[in-house]
């Protein structure tokens, strides 16, 4: 596909993956709106578009969601941006656009009791040790799920109980874990995941699913999904709800919010704070709750 497309976005699309080091899901993402946005313009060079054309085409997409819609815009902001930056444009006719604020949407996570349920899942089979040691795993570090499923052997070291995780862009980081997510990935590694090698071929992944192949985010969310329906825990729980109950819970337990940063592996502060908010968010819930005069008569 990449070679029907024009030069200037090949080179764009090409500073994703080399300069700016991006994950291959990001740039396919922004890979995806720029083919629509092509679409849109059918045949006209990207390069002698303005202010108005992009306004047309964000208002095409008024029927989708308005993270949909302030995604498109950033995408088309960034590669004119790099337009200019490389002297083939003299401003960025995404400059002088603004689009109505998103409102700020906190991120969901689990109280202490519903991870203690889930953690303490019942464990017969061998696929029941595989998940334990993933959530276990993804609790004690609040590493991403892409994290997690990319791991193999060399990232673990049980000596000092640390991982080292690829993130964003390949920026390595480490992060220590605690015993019992220790002991069950052991257990697993060593007893269980010899069980799950299929025909022979092994993978250097660490977690495989039924088929021997290592197991995928959509296979991990369905076993989750399941093992919800099972405990009897109602929300609607993703893999990734497990990182924002890790980065929930240190805040409340007075971890410093640069140290969870670094965890998480955050450039910036400001995407960590969002958690100072759940937690203010947390502490009313938990006061209205207990508070004897808190509840309207």
């Amino acid at each position: 596909m990449k070679k029907e497309y024009p030069e200037v976005i090949k080179k764009y699309l090409d500073s994703l993956a080399y300069e700016r080091k991006l994950s291959k899901n990001t740039i396919l993402s922004y890979e995806e709106n720029l083919k629509l946005f092509l679409t849109f313009l059918n045949g006209t060079d990207p390069l002698k578009v303005n202010k108005e054309t992009i306004l047309k085409f964000l208002e095409q997409s008024s029927n989708k969601k308005a993270t949909t819609k302030a995604h498109y815009f950033t995408v088309l902001s960034s590669f004119y941006y790099f337009c200019v930056e490389n002297a083939w444009l003299k401003e960025n006719p995404c400059e002088t656009i603004h689009l109505p604020k998103l409102p700020h949407k906190l991120p969901r996570y689990l109280t202490i009791l519903e991870v203690d349920t889930l953690l303490n899942m019942p464990l017969k089979t061998e696929y029941d040790y595989r998940t334990k040691a993933m959530l276990e795993l993804l609790y004690a570090t609040g590493m991403r799920v892409s994290e997690l499923l990319s791991l193999r052997y060399a990232n673990l070291d049980f000596t000092n109980n640390l991982v080292l995780v690829e993130g964003k862009g390949s920026k390595e980081r480490v992060i220590p874990f605690n015993e019992t997510s220790k002991y069950y990935l052991e257990k697993y590694l060593s007893s269980y995941r010899p069980l799950l090698i299929k025909n022979g071929k092994n993978y250097d992944e660490l977690f495989l699913n039924n088929r021997g192949t290592p197991i995928t985010r959509q296979g991990l969310c369905k076993i989750i999904k399941n093992l919800c329906l099972t405990l009897g825990i109602k929300k609607n729980v993703s893999p990734h709800i497990l990182r924002h109950s890790f980065a929930t819970h240190l805040l409340d337990a007075g971890a410093d919010l640069r140290v969870i940063q670094e965890f998480l592996g955050h450039e910036n502060i400001s995407t960590t704070q969002i958690y100072t908010h759940v937690s203010k968010e947390h502490v009313k819930e938990e006061y209205n709750e207990a508070h004897p005069r808190s509840k309207k008569e």
